[in-house]
């Protein structure tokens, strides 16, 4: 009878650590409210004394690090005593960081902590990141947000199964067969494949049909297309790319500093604020992802997209262009042969909207569904 009456109490103290819909009224009990207004330095967090335990709240804040799980020893705000709602406004924090932070609320029991949330400050020059992960493999990614949109800040690398180059998908009764690739492995072995640095750096190449994952050519926006990416994100239509675009050039991501005008195409200029800050072959080039000069540092993936250049596999059964270009497929089909993709070359300044054979394996970009 001891030995089931401690084995109980031990279930019911660890049950009691984790949070409770309806907390005990004998319980000191406070909930971590969403971080909002993060910039590179400072966010706000608020919290809620739910129950007092009989013992009247003397402290009451949130506490913050950069390891999970933060106590009061750890940076701190004090907002206040007893129960009911408040606002913490956080300060001090360092760019482009991981934070962690709880709400916490003191009396003569002790200090209860709420459940812990997780942000990322903004970089100096004030893009803001995120990250995610994926269910289906637990990787994880970063995200930025540009404008209204949350992309991916590196290619998707869900790698299912993986084939050689030779694998071809246009042979007549199989253009909608899945190929999935990883540029310069010739092989079968997922974990092998896997290992590679190119999967590592530049994730997965897809051909369209794989890309789309059995769905429809979709031009809307937001496509409604999930594709090939995970819950909660969408393969972005041609019309989300031109969003993209709009948005960068009229926002002052051209590599010469100007605004474009409604009259102006949107993508001329502002490749070299796409692209990753390294990893592309040197280009000498007027304003050109390759061109290494200092006076373009300013504007270098200037929006956080942090393209690489993961190359393709083409037709003919063969990888290209690995280290000098890249390429993002659309939802947006323009035949039975060709979709819309986007491209990126170390030796020029401007996005390129072109058609690809839907064999070919490109890059996949995946953007967040809205709220």
């Amino acid at each position: 009878m001891k030995k089931i009456f401690l084995l109980l109490s031990m279930g019911l103290l660890l049950f009691s650590c984790g949070p409770q819909e309806n907390p005990d009224p004998g319980v000191l009990s406070v909930t971590t409210g969403t971080v909002t207004n993060i910039t590179t330095t400072t966010a706000t967090c608020s919290g809620n004394v739910t129950s007092d335990g009989g013992s009247s709240v003397t402290a009451r804040g949130v506490c913050w690090s950069t390891s999970q799980n933060p106590t009061t020893s750890n940076s701190k705000t004090t907002n206040g005593t007893g129960l009911g709602t408040y606002t913490s406004n956080i300060t001090g924090l360092s760019p482009n960081t991981t934070y962690y932070v709880r709400a916490y609320a003191t009396n003569s029991q002790g200090t209860a902590y709420g459940e812990q949330r997780t942000f990322k400050t903004l970089t100096a020059s004030g893009i803001e990141y995120g990250s995610f992960t994926d269910s289906r493999d637990d990787h994880q990614y970063e995200t930025v947000t540009i404008g209204s949109q949350v992309w991916m800040a590196e290619n998707l690398a869900y790698l299912p199964i993986v084939v050689g180059p030779e694998a071809c998908s246009l042979e007549p009764g199989h253009e909608a067969d899945k190929y999935y690739y990883v540029n310069g492995y010739n092989g079968t072995d997922v974990a092998a494949a896997k290992a590679t640095t190119n999967y590592q750096t530049y994730g997965v190449l897809y051909n369209w049909p794989a890309a789309m994952n059995g769905a429809t050519s979709s031009d809307a926006n937001p496509s409604g297309v999930q594709g090939i990416c995970p819950d909660g994100w969408h393969l972005p239509s041609d019309a989300e790319w031109m969003q993209l675009e709009s948005f960068l050039a009229k926002n002052g991501y051209n590599f010469d500093g100007s605004i474009s005008s409604e009259w102006d195409d949107p993508r001329l200029k502002i490749a070299i604020s796409l692209a990753s800050a390294t990893g592309w072959a040197a280009s000498y080039f007027l304003g050109v992802i390759g061109n290494t000069n200092t006076a373009y540092d300013i504007y270098r993936n200037k929006s956080g997209f942090s393209a690489l250049p993961g190359g393709y596999r083409v037709s003919g059964g063969r990888f290209s262009r690995i280290g000098i270009e890249g390429g993002w497929w659309s939802s947006t089909q323009i035949d039975t042969i060709f979709a819309w993709y986007r491209n990126l070359d170390y030796t020029e300044s401007r996005v390129y909207r072109l058609n690809g054979v839907k064999g070919n394996g490109l890059s996949v970009r995946c953007v967040r569904d809205s709220d």
